[in-house]
């Protein structure tokens, strides 16, 4: 095994390098931890559209998530795009086997193009067994809503209440993004179950940078395989994504 700390990312592939995979192991590599990789689907996307899915069959993905563990000293796991009914009851036997390592669960129903990347019927499974399992769930706001079965929040009240409820129901912590949410400021909640809800603000910066979500959770794994805690890996992958959108300009 490479004694080497790992962030298992468990994710599609995007073409055009804006997300998934890419952005998930550029994200770990500049903290300076390593990765490992099981592809859960094939895309084919440019930064306006998604014009093609092929998702690996579940057993493959499985078979690459136990190659990964094997071969390495796996700390944190980053899970993105997983995005068929079988895909995620077979992961969820997998991270059972593994208890005693941290999940970070991006929740990708669309691309930020509005492309469907998760099958309809896998959005159950995705919360009521993976999530579940999970030391936090990342959503954006129209994920938020989807999740909960409500309109999309309007303001930080109503996105605190979805985020509590959806918090409650898988009972593990969610940080409920603000990027979607207007204002000056963007921000983001952390909500943990019998805890008083944390805010994390920073500017909201003009412009738009693809794969910002897969960037905040791979931030937040990579600091959680670091050894740090929820608290702390939140506002070191909220300052990161911060600075790299910032730097983009």
């Amino acid at each position: 095994m490479n004694p080497r700390p790992h962030v298992l990312v468990v994710a599609g592939s995007d073409s055009s390098g804006g997300a998934g995979v890419t952005r998930d192991v550029e994200t770990i590599a500049a903290l300076g931890l390593s990765s490992c990789v099981a592809v859960t689907a094939v895309t084919v996307q440019t930064h306006q559209s998604v014009n093609w899915i092929e998702h690996m069959p579940p057993d493959l993905v499985v078979a690459q998530m136990r190659a990964a563990l094997a071969a390495n000293s796996v700390k944190a796991i980053k899970i993105g795009m997983l995005g068929t009914h079988s895909a995620i009851t077979k992961a969820v036997a997998v991270i059972q086997d593994h208890p005693d390592i941290p999940v970070v669960l991006d929740p990708v129903l669309a691309s930020s193009s509005g492309g469907a990347l998760i099958m309809e019927d896998a959005v159950v499974a995705l919360r009521d067994h993976l999530m579940p399992l999970c030391r936090i769930v990342t959503p954006n706001l129209p994920e938020l809503a989807v999740l909960t079965a409500s309109a999309i929040a309007v303001d930080e009240a109503s996105a605190c209440r979805q985020g509590e409820e959806l918090s409650r129901s898988v009972s593990t912590a969610v940080l409920v993004k603000g990027g979607h949410a207007p204002g000056r400021d963007a921000v983001d909640l952390l909500v943990q179950p019998n805890r008083t809800p944390l805010r994390f603000m920073a500017p909201r910066l003009s412009g738009e940078m693809r794969g910002t979500g897969c960037m905040l959770s791979s931030a937040i794994a990579a600091s959680l395989a670091l050894g740090a805690s929820l608290e702390e890996s939140v506002r070191a992958a909220k300052r990161h994504v911060f600075k790299a959108i910032a730097g983009s300009k």
